[in-house]
């Protein structure tokens, strides 16, 4: 994949420059600040672009809108975002967008290649994949509004999966059961959540959507 990185911390980034180089990834930019990227992407938009929320100037959001920008002017590029703590705001509006193509990890999952590294693929194929500290603390609500409160723990466990952007197959893998049992736990998490099928609309997205506006 053609991938493009966008963090100020020189030895992360440069980590990473090696690392993707390393897996037989082409990185066609690495800079330091949001602007950079946007910059990078319009000359020559890549697979999937990496990038870290707080960059210069300010450190705050620039490259959760440098993201945001990329999304809507090229959504068929990936967007891998990486963060030092849960930025449930910046999280919630990535997830609430769409969630094609797009991915939330926390920094320290990047020391763990092999998850970065199937985050990497899962996004750059226009899957999604997110952190499962990130999913833990936007699906936790209070007992008495939560509406996990409907669902089994096996359910809990599979609609967790879900939201970091696991197929069927996969859940079943991780969790060691079978696809037709994770089918039968996905149509329950419908009913409990009263997602009725309908032509052009998600139950699956919309499953974790309505823990993230409850």
């Amino acid at each position: 994949m053609r991938v493009m990185l966008a963090e100020d911390s020189t030895l992360l980034r440069e980590g990473l420059m090696r690392l993707l180089a390393e897996e037989g990834h082409e990185v066609a930019a690495a800079v330091g600040d949001g602007d950079a990227l946007v910059a990078a992407v319009a000359a020559a938009p890549p697979d999937v672009v990496v990038v870290d929320v707080r960059m210069p100037p300010t450190h705050t959001d620039e490259g959760l809108r440098a993201a945001l920008e990329i999304r809507r002017r090229w959504p068929g590029v990936g967007v891998l975002v990486l963060s030092q703590y849960v930025e449930k705001r910046y999280a919630t509006e990535l997830i609430t967008a769409d969630t094609t193509g797009v991915g939330y990890l926390l920094k320290d999952r990047v020391a763990q290649v092999d998850e970065f590294l199937d985050a990497l693929e899962r996004v750059g194929g226009g899957g999604a994949a997110f952190d499962p500290e990130v999913v833990r603390q936007l699906l936790v609500r209070s007992v008495h509004v939560d509406p996990l409160s409907r669902l089994s723990p096996r359910e809990r466990d599979v609609l967790d999966l879900m939201a970091q952007g696991h197929i069927n197959a996969s859940v079943a893998a991780h969790l060691h059961i079978s696809q037709s049992a994770v089918e039968k736990h996905v149509n329950a998490i419908f009913d409990k959540l009263d997602l009725a099928d309908a032509v052009g609309r998600s139950r699956r997205v919309l499953a974790v959507l309505r823990y993230l506006g409850s």
